[in-house]
């Protein structure tokens, strides 16, 4: 007895479904296979349990928990509730994270439209004219008498396809990976916003305190100016200590404008990210005091960073798309299988259309084998599989740049703490300078080059503690977002709008066929 897929075959009917049962379980090309996680169960060579503490706000250790899930809404952990509503809202309202999900629903829709050709095609046609037949010809119609006549033909013609070697499939099982491809290009656009928002408004934090910094210097060397201004009037000291403290508090102004400008470029960022016009700056500020900094941080394992990653995820599908290309190039050098079918009525009047006398039908079969190309499908075939190979060393090289990824985070979190604690001590003793340097002066005891050196030291040890803390929060969030962001967790995916045809007005869509208006629109 013969079995094919599992199921046995008996004398004639072999010959029947033969074809079928093939077409069901033949697929010729490499079936895929997921590339294997890193054996490596960490990503650096020495262990990096954490991070040390620091004085002051920001200043807490952190402790990496190396295997523990993370959690979706991640951004959440900066205890920050005006930060939780423009991440929401960038991710309602974001063009770019839209534009992805449309992008999604056209592939998908790519994927149904190939599927559809496991069926038959069918078609209906009715043909209607009137004809002069020439006497020297066999007449038609039969009757002789007749020269002139109408004819109308009713039919149906069905083709389909037999997809004996796979082909089909492989065509399918390619397009599928093609929206897997665009699915993880969705979870890496969601990423990617949710990461730029957090950033964002950290940088407007830092860069705010940069700002309160720096003014409050000013202020300090405008109080310095005016204590020296006075000793000049009195003739304790000379012009040129005069001019040196204008000239420092000049240099120290200078630096305002820059820092102002960046900030509100970093607003007009944030704003864009909404999903917002530039003119519609959002209400909510950001300071690093309203940020606390997540100390227990989840950290995946490597063998659980390839399926986490959009990005690791995204290569592993183009293989896969590359794979199922291989098997196709391999079909279509392979015999192709086609029944046609065509049945219907003819008649010389409408009335009489439908009468069994009328009916005809054709039944056809065909087989078609290239059999000279200059072997163009061969070396189709082999370019596929070039592109295979070159999406596997591709996936290589994206796996090894995400693990660099998260080791390069976790380094950079135990250096941000070691950072800010130097700069922490660095303040203090600037502080504690600068304080004794002007009691000095105002007592007539300390020459003012003392002073200004103090006050320059202040103000380098206050940005660099600004800056350590904002190190901080920032490659904090880098770590969520190197480690895939818990996208995984999300209960529900994104919602996608679409846009009515010729007009701003946006539509959520719930089902493929039922759409809703969305009253807050996509702008």
């Amino acid at each position: 007895m013969y079995k094919v897929c599992g199921l046995p075959l008996r004398g004639v009917a072999a010959s029947l479904v033969v074809s079928t049962l093939l077409s069901g379980c033949l697929a010729v090309g490499p079936d895929y296979v997921v590339p294997a996680p890193p054996r490596d169960a960490r990503y650096t060579r020495e262990p990096l349990p954490g991070t040390i503490s620091a004085p002051g706000p920001t200043g807490g250790a952190q402790h990496f928990a190396y295997g523990r899930d993370l959690p979706q809404q991640w951004w959440r952990l900066f205890r920050s509730h005006a930060l939780n509503k423009l991440v929401e809202e960038a991710l309602r309202n974001n063009q770019n994270l839209q534009a992805t999900m449309s992008a999604l629903r056209a592939a998908k829709e790519v994927v149904y439209a190939q599927q559809a050709k496991y069926l038959p095609t069918a078609a209906g046609n009715f043909f209607a004219s009137r004809q002069l037949t020439a006497r020297d010809l066999a007449p038609i119609p039969a009757n002789p008498a007749i020269a002139a006549f109408d004819l109308y033909t009713a039919q149906v013609l069905v083709s389909y396809s037999m997809d004996v070697w796979g082909l089909n499939r492989r065509t399918v099982e390619s397009q599928q990976a093609l929206a897997d491809e665009q699915r993880f290009t969705v979870e890496a656009a969601y990423l990617t916003l949710t990461s730029n928002v957090v950033v964002a408004a950290i940088q407007e934090a830092s860069l705010r305190a940069q700002i309160d910094a720096t003014r409050q210097i000013i202020a300090l060397n405008r109080k310095a100016l005016d204590i020296i201004q006075q000793q000049y009037n009195a003739g304790y000291i000379s012009q040129i200590e005069l001019a040196a403290q204008q000239s420092t508090l000049a240099q120290q102004e200078a630096t305002l404008p820059p820092l102002q400008k960046q900030l509100a470029i970093t607003r007009d960022l944030l704003t864009a990210l909404l999903g917002r016009y530039p003119s519609e700056e959002p209400f909510q500020i950001f300071t690093l005091d309203a940020l606390q900094l997540p100390e227990d941080l989840p950290v995946s394992l490597p063998s659980k960073l390839i399926e986490q990653r959009p990005d690791v995820r995204l290569a592993q599908e183009q293989m896969h798309a590359a794979s199922a290309l291989v098997g196709v190039a391999t079909g279509n050098m392979l015999p192709n299988f086609t029944i046609n079918a065509n049945g219907g009525y003819t008649a010389l009047q409408l009335a009489g259309l439908l009468h069994p006398f009328n009916a005809f039908w054709l039944l056809s079969g065909n087989v078609t084998q290239t059999i000279f190309d200059a072997g163009n499908l061969l070396h189709l075939r082999r370019e596929a599989e070039a592109n295979y190979d070159q999406t596997g060393w591709t996936y290589r090289s994206v796996l090894i740049g995400a693990l660099q990824n998260v080791a390069d985070t976790l380094h950079a979190l135990q250096y941000d703490a070691a950072s800010l604690q130097a700069a922490r001590n660095f303040e203090r003793a600037a502080k504690t300078s600068l304080d004794r340097s002007r009691e000095q002066l105002n007592a007539g005891q300390a020459n003012i080059i003392f002073l200004l050196l103090a006050q320059q030291n202040y103000l380098t040890a206050v940005l660099q503690v600004v800056q350590a803390r904002a190190a901080r929060l920032s490659d904090t969030a880098a770590l969520f977002q190197a480690l895939g962001g818990g996208w995984w967790n999300r209960i529900e995916p994104p919602v996608e709008k679409i846009l009515e045809v010729g007009t701003n007005t946006a539509f959520t869509l719930i089902d493929p066929h039922v759409v809703v208006i969305d009253p807050h629109g996509l702008y």
